[in-house]
């Protein structure tokens, strides 16, 4: 199957034709809680994305998105109700860089439609909306021209281990590996306008997310 690139200025092009929203990206390593602070910008009422969540939607039980990943990688990804078993996938990609790359070019456009999808509807009853687009991987796929200001959130490699074993119920090693397939958190800090701390107690987080958004939002 072709591998699809992602391109960030023709997003960007698309979105900034919705009005203009101050667009604010998210993001941050596997567990480093990007949920957590998600909902704590929440709070302070500017639109959320999600792209955990508009993955999930792609592959709905009947969309075009989950027929197609079954036809590449065969019914036994399904679980008994017709869904998409996560762990049964994950488990044939993660260490297949040609499996992955073909997932990929499967479900990055698709995300990224609904994406610009959700900015139009947003934009068309607010077109000066504030939008906070929560991307695991915007780094990664160097989506930074998409955004106004973008926002680290940064635990140290220890704290984010002992989280992602937790969170996920599975050993060191697997942990290790599965933070590998990243761009290491010190790493990103040179693409961050500015950055959460979240390895210390909720409030602290929360304290510096209410600093962080009144530096950002709107006069």
């Amino acid at each position: 199957m072709e591998n699809i690139e992602i391109e960030p200025s023709e997003i960007a092009h698309a979105i900034r034709g919705c009005g203009k929203p101050f667009h604010i990206g998210l993001t941050g390593g596997i567990a480093s809680g990007k949920t957590t602070v998600a909902d704590m910008f929440k709070l302070h009422g500017p639109h959320i994305v999600d792209f955990d969540l508009l993955a999930r939607e792609v592959v709905v039980p009947g969309s075009q998105g989950l027929s197609r990943v079954v036809g590449c990688f065969g019914p036994s990804i399904l679980d008994a109700s017709g869904s998409l078993d996560r762990k049964v996938l994950s488990s044939m990609v993660f260490e297949n860089p040609e499996k992955r790359k073909t997932l990929e070019s499967i479900l990055h456009p698709a995300i990224f439609d609904l994406f610009r999808t959700r900015v139009k509807e947003i934009t068309a009853l607010e077109p000066k909306a504030v939008i906070v687009s929560v991307i695991p991987l915007l780094i990664e796929l160097s989506l930074q021209p998409l955004f106004d200001s973008i926002v680290l959130i940064h635990v140290s490699g220890d704290i984010q281990i002992m989280r992602l074993m937790e969170r996920d119920g599975i050993d060191e090693k697997t942990a290790l590996k599965i933070m590998a397939s990243q761009i290491p958190m010190d790493s990103k800090l040179q693409y961050a306008d500015h950055v959460v701390d979240n390895s210390g107690t909720i409030e602290e987080t929360r304290h510096q997310v209410d600093r962080i958004w009144s530096l950002l939002k709107p006069c």
